[in-house]
């Protein structure tokens, strides 16, 4: 996700308060290439920002979509594209390993070269690749048409931010600006997962690509209609770009694979996780040696290990790895045999709750009361998670209505003052320092995401498998209740079975897979347990972190008094 990169072009951001960016220790870096002054800020008539506004929406949209409507959907994809359930989780992981490259390239593209003929370009490949997705019936042609999209969608994201800034005033851009930018790809997620089963009726999974195709196009004529004002145009790109993007595309596309299928392939069965494990930590490690020795990084690292950049990467990984919970609630009810279509009541919910959310987060946000919003965030978050750890196999979605839709308003409450506070250190220090805030974003939020869906599914196979021997061990035909449970289940099928040792025998399955069922409802109890405490933990952390910044602050104040 590119978002934070519209950003770029906030001269005039208002000063954050003294707390918020107290002296840290000097970081050496590259001198930044001088950027001129852009032209100042003009207000927009009512209904033409109006529409700018909706543009924006529209754009977040058709990018958050791109991704969702096929991770939501990747059961109904199986048969279409002839895969099992573990092959077709490859659409979603060649487009996570190709989309944070892309991102990447793109601010320097649009820095060097302007972003309105890279959006175009872009926009018109991906919605061909979309159309091309419509004849694509087998799955390693899907998976390539996929790992293109992740590229092809990089300059979405971005315009998104720039199509709200563009009618906000410069005072406004660092919190309704913030907030209202990444609304419509946040609010994509829980959309994909209402709107999916109409579109499955009414086109089969080609109505997902008609979909993506038709967003792609009117994206693509807002571009052309729309003018917006491009930041001015710098000299960025250099030789060894030609050493470290490969390098980046290796490292982080590896390790995007083998977080989104290590699980499902487990990760010590395969000899290739490790080979390609090896590969994308080698990657890194060079990337890293070399960057360290660039007098123009990509990623300014000296800075990204300080105090301030290291506590930001700390927060948005903790708060990603915490909102996953989301992502947990579905497969929990995917093992109660409950599918999209039996949840569309719950992502309403959530699809309101973020949308109300954000429109909260604007109207309050500050550069002072950061820390009060993300300590409200965690308090949702952990009620909501000890809600969800009460689950049993009898939960439906319309018990998890006020505890999900907590958590989506806490998502809300949590990424923009994020954002403004990362930027904010960001801007002092140039092209240079904003991509590498660009960097940690991108981390957090997409291989975050991925790396917090790996550890909790991990976890919760690890406790499902715990519990179904403490289970099945008590399992025994000696016993006459399980033999009377055997007998019972048998008997539903005695129409179409009648010989008994038959109805027997698919008894004693239908018992194995209810006791299966409940060991991963058993299982699910736990994780939603360690987000729980997690949260907690995070309180505890986050009030230490600002006894210290109130601390940091005041000694130079008591250092003048002495």
């Amino acid at each position: 996700m590119s978002t934070a990169l519209a950003l770029t072009k906030e001269p005039d951001a208002p000063a954050p308060d003294a707390a918020a960016t107290a002296p840290a220790p000097v970081v050496a870096a590259p001198p930044a290439p001088a950027v001129p002054t852009p032209p100042a800020f003009v207000p927009m008539p009512p209904l033409r920002a109006a529409i700018y506004a909706g543009s924006s929406l529209l754009l977040g949209l058709t990018q958050g979509l791109g991704l969702n409507l096929v991770s939501a959907n990747l059961t109904g994809l199986q048969g279409a594209l002839h895969a099992t359930q573990i092959e077709i989780n490859w659409l979603t992981a060649a487009y996570m390993a190709t989309n944070i490259t892309g991102t990447l390239f793109l601010y320097k593209v649009r820095t060097q070269f302007g972003l309105r003929r890279f959006a175009e370009i872009g926009l018109v490949i991906y919605a061909l690749v979309t159309l091309a997705h419509l004849f694509s019936n087998d799955l390693r042609s899907a998976i390539a048409v996929r790992a293109v999209m992740g590229i092809a969608a990089a300059p979405l994201s971005t315009l998104a931010f720039y199509y709200m800034l563009e009618w906000l005033p410069p005072a406004r851009r660092l919190t309704i600006g913030i907030a209202f930018g990444v609304l419509g790809a946040q609010l994509a997620s829980p959309l994909a997962r209402v709107i999916s089963p109409d579109l499955l009726q009414i086109g089969d999974w080609h109505g997902l690509y008609w979909l993506e195709a038709g967003l792609a196009m009117l994206s693509l004529a807002v571009i052309f209609v729309l003018p917006i004002t491009h930041p001015p145009r710098v000299k960025i790109f250099d030789l060894e770009d030609f050493i470290s993007f490969p390098l980046i595309a290796v490292g982080f596309g590896s390790i995007a694979i083998v977080l989104s299928v290590g699980r499902l392939y487990w990760w010590l069965d395969t000899d290739w996780i490790g080979w390609l494990t090896v590969v994308g930590i080698a990657a890194i490690t060079l990337l890293v040696v070399i960057e360290l020795h660039r007098s123009h990084p990509i990623i300014n690292l000296r800075w990204f290990l300080s105090y301030d950049m290291l506590t930001i990467t700390g927060s948005l990984l903790l708060f990603r790895f915490l909102l996953s919970e989301q992502t947990l609630s579905v497969g929990l009810f995917n093992v109660l045999g409950l599918q999209n279509d039996q949840m569309i009541p719950l992502f309403t919910v959530i699809l309101v709750a973020t949308l109300l959310g954000y429109i909260f987060t604007a109207s309050v946000m500050t550069m002072e009361n950061g820390a009060k919003l993300h300590l409200a965030a965690l308090v949702l978050i952990a009620a909501g998670a000890w809600m969800d750890s009460r689950v049993t196999n009898l939960t439906r979605p319309e018990q998890f209505f006020v505890s999900q839709a907590m958590i989506a308003f806490a998502g809300a409450m949590f990424l923009p003052p994020a954002l403004a506070s990362g930027f904010l250190k960001a801007i002092k220090g140039g092209p240079s320092f904003i991509l590498s805030f660009l960097v940690v974003f991108l981390g957090t939020q997409s291989m975050g995401g991925v790396l917090a869906s790996a550890i909790l599914g991990t976890f919760q196979t690890i406790r499902e498998k715990f519990h179904s021997s403490l289970l099945t061990e008590h399992l025994s035909l000696l016993d006459p209740l399980v033999a009377q449970r055997v007998k019972a289940y048998g008997a539903a099928y005695a129409k179409v079975l009648p010989d008994g040792a038959l109805q027997n025998a698919e008894g004693v399955v239908t018992l194995g897979r209810l006791a299966t069922q409940e060991a991963n409802v058993l299982a699910y109890q736990d994780t939603f347990l360690v987000i729980f405490y997690t949260a907690l933990a995070a309180l505890v952390l986050l009030g230490l972190h600002t006894l210290y910044v109130r601390a940091r602050a005041a000694r130079p104040a008591i250092a003048a008094a002495a």
